[in-house]
């Protein structure tokens, strides 16, 4: 049964980020009167297709993709071509997709609000503070609570680390409580030493009690239009903190994020929803670097025709470039498969 919902879960959800990211370019494209040939969901071989106007719908049997082929996106001579089209739209269209990717977020954080959610709430006490720390710095003792970050209560772990992590490297303050409440500053680090992490305090959850929790939609809307600008935030200073620790990212090919899908899903709807919005974010991200193959790699042409008042580059060598860039990629894909088959075979898991 584990596997089975696991399973489900994971190309629901594939099919929900996928089809929203086709979506923009399929819209934006035919608003720009730009020809769309087909419009697939997976990848070919095809399983069913059926014909509309100009353009093929099709259901394809590698289900872990999808595709909005145009006409002439590297040619302008064909008729209805992407590539004819002025700059500013062909910018438009192939973000239109990343961009969907970042507003799905909004809704699915939304309904996540409104959802009711367990969570334990309690007392978040300071047990350790490490030497030379910005704790220690900061006057912050053991047996300290902390009841607030920057006027945000503190109400369990996931509080603290969600806030300081949205902080890195920037000025808080934090409201501890004792036998008296005062309020401190101090600097979370990029690049903690191992095991005293960004504030340098080890901290339990005493008290700690089980509670439900949801919102009524006028307010579970905003908040999840703040959550979604604030996990781009986050996204943001993981990147900027693998150049500051010089570490490298965790990757997760198609096993690794079912895997993530079906831990998510076992932690109910509500979590589910929290983690299609991170996967649809992280698409985005993806989509955009210029890596030939992606939105990105075909955005970084546009911007170089641009750079060159006009002058394309010949269309065979950017088909070229693009065709080697999605080989590499497919490759680099398989790899990571590959470790983490071995990686559930030696027992390991993706979740720290």
């Amino acid at each position: 049964m584990s596997i089975f919902i696991t399973i489900i879960a994971f190309f629901g959800i594939l099919v929900v980020v996928i089809l929203v990211h086709e979506l923009g370019h399929f819209a934006t494209a035919k608003l720009s009167k730009v020809k769309v040939e087909e419009f697939g969901l997976g990848f070919p071989p095809r399983l069913v297709s059926f014909k509309k106007g100009d353009t093929r719908y099709s259901l394809n049997l590698i289900p872990l993709g999808g595709f909005c082929r145009m006409a002439g996106e590297e040619d302008p001579k064909a008729p209805g071509s992407l590539a004819g089209k002025s700059i500013k739209t062909r910018l438009l269209v192939l973000s239109a997709g990343s961009i969907m990717n970042v507003l799905l977020p909004l809704l699915l954080f939304s309904i996540a609000f409104m959802i009711p959610t367990s969570l334990i709430v309690g007392d978040v006490m300071v047990n350790e503070v490490a030497p030379n720390s910005p704790a220690e710095e900061a006057g912050i003792m053991p047996g300290d609570t902390i009841l607030e970050l920057d006027g945000r209560e503190i109400r369990n772990l996931n509080d603290l680390a969600y806030n300081t992590h949205l902080n890195l490297g920037a000025e808080i303050t934090l409201l501890i409580g004792n036998d008296t409440q005062k309020e401190v500053s101090l600097v979370p680090r990029w690049d903690p030493p191992e095991g005293e992490g960004a504030m340098g305090v080890l901290v339990g959850v005493e008290n700690a009690t089980k509670t439900k929790e949801s919102y009524p939609f006028w307010e579970a809307i905003p908040k999840g239009t703040i959550h979604s600008v604030e996990t781009m935030i986050l996204f943001k200073n993981e990147i900027q903190r693998w150049f500051i620790a010089k570490e490298g990212p965790q990757v997760a090919g198609p096993v690794g994020i079912a895997e993530l899908t079906g831990e998510a899903a076992r932690s109910g709807f509500g979590v589910l929803l929290e983690f299609t919005a991170f996967l649809s974010m992280n698409l985005a991200i993806i989509n955009l670097l210029p890596i030939p193959g992606l939105d990105g790699g075909r955005i970084v042409f546009v911007a170089i025709e641009g750079i060159r008042r006009g002058k394309k580059i010949s269309p065979k060598r950017e088909g070229l470039v693009h065709l080697i860039g999605f080989t590499v990629l497919i490759l680099i894909i398989i790899l990571i498969t590959y470790q983490d088959i071995l990686r559930i075979i030696r027992g390991e898991s993706l979740i720290p």
